[in-house]
């Protein structure tokens, strides 16, 4: 049977020490930070490119826009999201304004206003990783319990997984996460979204909204969720993805890479890998998302509760102490 709650660990962010190891025996690593403004123009594809497909599939069949959604769309919307992370990371532009209005444009046609606060709690996650009240990368208690191991629960809440992020908030928290940017990007999302309706129609409207619920849950891209942090091997408590995708993803499958080093943009992450093989090749790692999407259903052993949860900062340097 399943564990009833999260694995403890008493242990400091794996990714510290690490990346101290790596810049000891690699110092050129640092060569590799730095920020990437042609991202900025990857954005302004995807963005485009949808509001094109949006625009084609609105006098089309129910199930053409369902198809295209599911089968284009969510790659596009995916993508996008990856790219919104950059900017999260402040690795496109140097003007902190230009990352959040570039982030807040690859959010519009998602059709849900959510990148401001996940360029708050997202940070948070990297530096209380694994801590309950601070990481809303961790699921909800509730929602691990309501969702448990069978394997309609799991298909249920893949198919909701962008709700059930959304919800993750109301968790006891110390983070002020509706900053003035959160407003202005409710209200962004809200005029793009009228303007679809009212220039393009319903169906096209449909589309970029299915494309998000498809790009973020119940579909191979979604298995990345389950990939980055949901222990598989021992007590690994990260994991990189090395399949043919990251080459539409903007390498988001290099998770370890990443959170070792954020301040490396996402065309160098495979650099770093090979700059420092003996630190990456020897941690466990995927290759195919849909394998572990169908790992992951089937898999008793493998719940919401497959994350690595650790005390508060404060509390582990009185342990250290």
């Amino acid at each position: 049977m399943p564990d009833s709650n999260y694995i403890q660990t008493d242990t400091i962010d794996p990714h510290v020490k690490r990346r101290r190891a790596i810049l000891k025996a690699h110092p050129e690593v640092k060569t590799l930070y730095g920020r990437n403004p042609a991202t900025f123009g990857w954005i302004l594809f995807l963005f485009f490119g949808q509001l094109i497909i949006a625009y084609l599939v609105n006098d089309a069949s129910i199930w053409w826009v369902i198809g295209a959604a599911y089968f284009v769309g969510a790659f596009f919307n995916h993508s996008a999201f990856c790219l919104k992370h950059e900017c999260t990371h402040h690795l496109v532009f140097k003007n902190k304004t230009a990352n959040m209005l570039s982030g807040i444009l690859a959010n519009l046609t998602s059709c849900t206003p959510s990148y401001a606060i996940f360029s708050v709690t997202h940070i948070k996650h990297h530096s209380h990783q694994g801590e309950y009240d601070m990481d809303f990368d961790l699921p909800l208690h509730w929602e691990a319990k309501l969702i448990e191991n069978t394997p309609f629960g799991k298909i249920l809440w893949m198919l909701l997984q962008p709700l059930a992020v959304s919800l993750r908030p109301l968790r006891k928290h110390t983070m002020n996460y509706v900053t003035k940017w959160a407003y202005v990007n409710v209200a962004a999302v809200i005029l793009f979204d009228v303007a679809i309706l009212y220039f393009m129609g319903p169906y096209a409207f449909f589309y970029l909204f299915l494309s998000t619920v498809f790009g973020l849950g119940l579909h191979p891209l979604g298995a990345r969720w389950i990939q980055e942090h949901y222990v598989v091997h021992e007590d690994q408590e990260t994991y990189s993805y090395y399949g043919w995708l990251n080459k539409i993803t903007f390498n988001i499958g290099y998770h370890n890479e990443h959170h070792d080093f954020p301040g490396i943009s996402w065309n160098k992450l495979p650099k770093l890998r090979k700059m420092a093989p003996e630190f990456y090749d020897t941690l466990y790692y995927h290759t195919s998302w849909s394998k572990l999407l169908l790992r992951f259903f089937t898999d008793k052993n493998l719940t919401l509760y497959s994350r690595i949860e650790r005390p508060p900062k404060s509390e582990l340097s009185k342990t250290a102490g």
